[in-house]
């Protein structure tokens, strides 16, 4: 059996294809929908476009791959960041099935906006606190990834920290914190943050699942 087709190899194709189905399934919603305004709408109001579908479908997919990241961490690697890592996980998933309001209803949203927003940031807050947590067993594992770790990390906290400060204000009787023509820039925060922590799983799973692969090989050698 070639190294290419062990099962050790299928482990880590199959959760890095979910995260690379998850990005290209929001490209396709964002092309599909120039109705909308990338750098102040926020990617979850794209449900009720064209192929709206797609945008559930990404957060299912990210979702599942998180899930085999948590579960391939295993014994021995620091509760609190597997647990702040579940928090991303099941925060993906919630607001999978929670669908958001359309565009233009920040001061009045429905319970189940409510509930994907809340279960959103959750995620969204719980993923760099992960990438901090886990920083010491993922460099441990995979050393030549450190310099990319510190980068998604670094770059994850501070746009989900840009986020916070987005959504409050527009939370706070509508968007003023904008940039030229748009009114603000919560929709383009909210991409940065998706792209961070997307490349930050991708790169987590590389190193967990790729370090096991890489043993199997050197015990076989």
């Amino acid at each position: 059996m070639t190294a290419t087709n062990t099962p050790q190899a299928a482990g880590i194709r199959a959760p890095l294809t979910l995260i690379g189905i998850g990005a290209l399934a929001m490209a396709a919603v964002e092309t599909l929908n120039p109705q909308y305004d990338l750098v102040s709408e926020t990617l979850s109001r794209y449900v009720h476009g064209t192929a709206g579908w797609l945008l559930p479908a990404a957060l299912l997919a990210v979702g599942a791959a998180s899930a085999v990241l948590v579960v391939r961490l295993g014994a021995g690697t620091r509760r609190a960041g597997r647990t702040a890592l579940a928090v991303w996980t099941v925060g993906l998933l919630v607001a999978a099935f929670f669908p958001a309001d359309p565009p233009g209803r920040w001061s009045r949203p429905s319970l189940s906006e409510l509930v994907h927003g809340n279960a959103s940031f959750l995620a969204f807050a719980a993923l760099p606190t992960a990438a901090v947590l886990l920083r010491g067993t993922l460099v441990a594992r995979r050393p030549g990834l450190r310099t990319m770790l510190n980068v998604l990390t670094v770059s994850s906290a501070t746009a989900t920290a840009a986020l916070a400060v987005f959504l409050a204000d527009v939370m706070d009787g509508g968007p003023s914190l904008g940039l030229g023509s748009a009114p603000t820039l919560v929709g383009l925060a909210e991409r940065l943050v998706l792209a961070a922590d997307f490349g930050w799983v991708a790169l987590a799973l590389v190193a967990v699942v790729g370090a096991r692969h890489d043993r199997g090989l050197d015990r076989r050698a």
